[in-house]
């Protein structure tokens, strides 16, 4: 069995929450040997099972949606930071008229929420069984401890998609014209969300052409050739026209390296020279009065 710090130290490597999430529940498996351990996500209305981990009993399944005002989790959520365990729901004031405590027969929770650092709730994650179960303070620390890093995976997921957001922004210009100025490295899952974007964004704001700035982009490859003419091609599928523009010389040289078929793409040298090309001047305001 991997011990503890090894197992913690392989969640960093998970790509986003959903698989941290598995991986916490496995971990936590191998250490607390409760029937059911899963994590759930609540809006106030509803809490949804993310994740679950089942033993010999299935007691829950992934994508189960439960009023959130009749859950365990809101127990939970109403103790606050501090770890709630009930060690039998059939007698606990708290749970015994609960459907799932009459469900159970009895049995036992524990739970602790998962915060955002702000302080907003995402929800919880708990441990189900039917029967009593002994919790020990080790257990106790662990959930602690899991609840904790679900915490800093769901900011740096935030982080990230704000990061994201920042290096592909969406400039709208005048009606009909907008900006897309592309910064950093293009891997091939940003690339597809840059054009997803580009598509939803040309479409919600009904454009007609749209400036696709490369200068900030760190290099060519052929992931970020085959993403600009995938985006030109379907911009123009739905009436949209691209412009590129920002190509330096080291851009240009790989460009050419590539073979990239940009014929029938209007390819400018700079912002300014592409919105003359559609019509628009840029004109240098004077604020000396």
């Amino acid at each position: 069995m991997k011990t503890f710090a090894e197992m913690t130290k392989s969640v960093s490597a998970f790509a986003n929450f959903d698989e941290a999430a598995q991986g916490v529940l496995n971990i936590i498996s191998e250490f607390v040997k409760i029937n059911t351990l899963f994590i759930a996500k609540n809006d106030n209305v509803h809490n949804k099972i993310i994740k679950v981990v089942n033993q010999k009993e299935n007691l829950l399944q992934e994508g189960e949606k439960l009023p959130f005002n009749e859950t365990l989790c809101k127990l939970s959520v109403d103790h606050g930071r501090e770890i709630l365990i009930i060690p039998d729901l059939a007698k606990s004031e708290l749970s015994q008229s609960l459907e799932v405590a009459n469900n159970l027969g009895g049995g036992s929770f524990i739970g602790i929420p998962i915060y955002f650092e702000n302080g907003e709730n995402y929800g919880t994650i708990c441990g189900l069984d039917s029967k009593s179960f002994p919790f020990t303070e080790e257990h106790i620390r662990l959930f602690e401890t899991m609840a904790s890093l679900l915490t800093f995976v769901l900011e740096l997921e935030n982080a990230n998609k704000q990061i994201q957001n920042l290096s592909a922004p969406f400039v709208p210009i005048t009606a009909g014209v907008a900006v897309l100025p592309i910064i950093g490295f293009i891997h091939e899952d940003r690339a597809e969300k840059i054009i997803q974007l580009s598509l939803q964004k040309s479409q919600e704001l009904n454009l007609d052409y749209l400036v696709i700035d490369l200068s900030g982009i760190s290099q060519i490859d052929h992931v970020v050739s085959n993403s600009l003419l995938k985006i030109a091609t379907l911009l123009k599928l739905i009436g949209v026209k691209p412009i590129l523009t920002g190509f330096h010389p080291d851009l240009a040289l790989k460009a050419l390296s590539l073979q990239m078929e940009l014929k029938d793409i209007i390819i400018e040298a700079n912002l300014e020279r592409a919105l003359n090309k559609i019509g628009l001047k840029l004109e240098k305001r004077d604020d000396s009065f």
